[in-house]
């Protein structure tokens, strides 16, 4: 489900490895990326990640099947999975180390969420993003501490409840990446934010992100129960059972309006 690389400097690529299924989150993915997360932040040998994702796609979201097996399952099993996604965002965010999203593709729903918790991203220019869960019936609730404190809110209301798809310019203007360079020079981009830290003290690395997050918006335990009860809240409703059942069952969900013409 993902693959994890070390190179002689210390700089760690983490990939999202699922490219057949766009790199959506399953409950695996989730588990392996927590998990790796914790061995990162265990390795004084590691001084910068860089996250990426194999083919087309950075990250597609919340992978359907999944979402489907929580609409099956009582509130109980819902909070499980939804602390299991809280999780591991927190933990990629918390992590000592520099991480530097390398944004090869698109990024929607959830990919949004992990590009905000990279301490920068750069993207392919013909990638496109959206926050399209409540095309779903869904709120982007867990990852929304983190999109919020990447775009503060007048930025994050532009693109958060629309589910409107946006290319990567527009992601440059509301904070989500740094900038959009062609594909072909994304890797010398990324190798660009990679060669400073490696000039620095690792410690003191670690110690100045740790201070950062501090001075940020505040994403605590309290703020993060909030994101989970929010998702499970709305996975209960009426809205989400009918736009998961719609896109499995390839139609509109019974809210969508055909556009004027």
């Amino acid at each position: 489900m993902i693959e994890l690389d070390v190179d002689a400097r210390g700089v760690a690529t983490l990939a999202l490895a699922r490219p057949e299924k766009h790199n959506a989150l399953s409950q695996a993915l989730i588990d392996d990326l927590t998990a790796v997360a914790a061995r990162i932040a265990a390795d004084p040998a590691i001084r910068v990640v860089v996250l990426t994702g194999q083919g087309a796609s950075f990250c597609a979201g919340g992978d359907l099947g999944w979402m489907q097996d929580q609409m099956a399952g009582d509130a109980a099993a819902k909070r499980v999975a939804a602390q299991s996604l809280a999780q591991m965002l927190g933990a990629i965010n918390t992590l000592p180390q520099p991480v530097i999203g390398r944004v090869q593709g698109n990024a929607f729903g959830g990919g949004v969420g992990m590009a905000c918790v990279c301490d920068v991203a750069i993207a392919a220019d013909h990638a496109k993003f959206g926050l399209t869960e409540t095309k779903l019936g869904l709120i982007p609730a867990t990852i929304g501490p983190y999109v919020l404190a990447r775009m503060g809110e007048a930025m994050a209301r532009r693109v958060f409840m629309s589910g409107r798809l946006f290319d990567a310019a527009e992601a440059v203007d509301l904070g989500v990446v740094a900038k959009a360079v062609p594909v072909a020079a994304l890797d010398e981009a990324i190798e660009a934010e990679v060669a400073p830290y490696l000039q620095c003290a690792p410690d003191a690395v670690a110690a100045a992100k740790a201070f950062a997050r501090t001075l940020g918006p505040v994403i605590d335990e309290s703020v993060i129960a909030r994101s989970i009860d929010a998702l499970i809240a709305q996975w209960e409703g009426r809205s989400a059972k009918e736009g998961i059942s719609a896109f499995f069952e390839r139609r509109k969900p019974d809210w969508a309006v055909t556009s004027a013409s």
